[in-house]
């Protein structure tokens, strides 16, 4: 064979390996693909691996700029707590409208079990590249301290997206209590210690932790039955077993409205929109008191930043919807967006403020 033929021969060999190698490299368009064939080999081979070097960058580039197509397929939306309860209704409604701005669609994922900390696990060690997200509540910042060897920190493991919603409680007692007022309360727990009993949806729920805080900042003695949830719980204020339980909005106000209960203040910094007649609990005279059953969505830490900032920006807009606005109203919800920041730093504080409360109780999980 002439030197030319093997030349040729070799350099047709070369072609078929090179466009085999082509066929399986990430795609490229046709004409990129036909300019490299129609070029001398040893410019193709310049070119091809400058393309193969290319590919290589962009599918081990930063996920911030893969963020520009996000998402592409279906995002996992744990809520870790059972079906039916505040947490999963709150979760549900938001994954309807951030699924729809998204275009894509969220799958709820209830994990619950262990006061939350089992789905709050699997997120906290998920994946950080946004197809998994977590929607928790106040007990994020109880289980800091309440829940002894934690598989995860709350506060390094997870990044802060937003803020969702606050939904206010309400100090209720049975119509029989003869305080109208909390101040009236409190001075009928310190004439009577010991006998003045308080239900509760269990040691370390939010109802617990809110009258726990109460005897912390007043000084008083109250007795807690804890029951296994809170609807138990005001079942026996409404049979006379109790005196009063501290109880989300929601969850009284049923009973509110056909005197089974009287509510005596909310306890928020400031007054609800949907009992404007009630005072907060500052303004009765427990100045500095302030509790809300807050709602929050948080993914993996290292999640992209701007994964983060189109999530929250979503978000933003989906709270503002007036869908999520009837069906927060009928929970008794205030839609809160924040920032990032603004999350991360409520987070620090309620994680001290209730790491306090959880200490001074000697509240242990259940």
């Amino acid at each position: 064979m002439s030197r030319m033929a093997r030349a040729t021969g070799g350099a047709a060999l070369r072609d078929r390996r090179y466009e085999g190698r082509l066929r399986h490299a990430p795609r490229v368009s046709r004409r990129r693909a036909l300019s490299l064939l129609l070029t001398p080999y040893s410019s193709r081979l310049t070119a091809g691996l400058a393309v193969i070097v290319s590919a290589f960058a962009v599918l081990n580039a930063p996920a911030a700029i893969a963020a520009n197509g996000y998402p592409t397929r279906p995002i996992r939306f744990i809520v870790p707590f059972p079906p039916g309860g505040g947490n999963d209704i709150v979760g549900r409604i938001v994954a309807i409208k951030l699924g729809e701005r998204l275009g894509q669609q969220i799958v709820v994922d209830n994990r619950g079990g262990a006061g939350g900390t089992i789905g709050t696990d699997l997120a906290a060690k998920a994946a950080p590249d946004g197809y998994t997200m977590l929607i928790n509540n106040i007990s994020l910042a109880v289980n800091a301290t309440l829940v002894p060897q934690l598989p995860y920190d709350t506060l390094k493991d997870l990044a802060p997206v937003s803020l969702i919603g606050r939904q206010p409680n309400l100090l209720v007692v049975h119509p029989g209590v003869a305080a109208r007022s909390v101040q009236e309360l409190l001075a009928m727990a310190r004439a009577k210690p010991g006998e003045v009993i308080y239900g509760s949806g269990g040691i370390g729920t939010a109802s617990h932790l809110a009258t726990e805080l109460l005897k912390l900042m007043t000084h008083v003695e109250l007795v807690h039955v804890p029951y296994k949830g809170l609807g138990p719980a005001l079942t026996d204020l409404m049979g006379g077993r109790l005196q009063l339980v501290i109880s989300t909005l929601a969850s009284a106000l049923p009973h509110v409205k056909v005197g089974k209960m009287r509510p005596l203040a909310v306890t928020t910094a400031m007054r609800s929109p949907f009992f404007p007649e009630l005072p907060t609990m500052s303004e009765a005279g427990v100045t500095g008191y302030d509790f809300s059953t807050w709602y929050a969505l948080v993914v993996p830490r290292g999640t992209p930043n701007d994964i983060v900032r189109r999530l929250n920006t979503e978000l933003a807009q989906v709270l503002q919807s007036a869908f999520v606005k009837e069906q927060f109203a009928a929970q008794g919800l205030e839609p809160t967006p924040s920032t990032p920041a603004q999350l991360a730093a409520h987070l620090k504080s309620e994680v001290a403020k209730w790491g306090k409360v959880v200490r001074a109780s000697g509240a242990k999980p259940e």
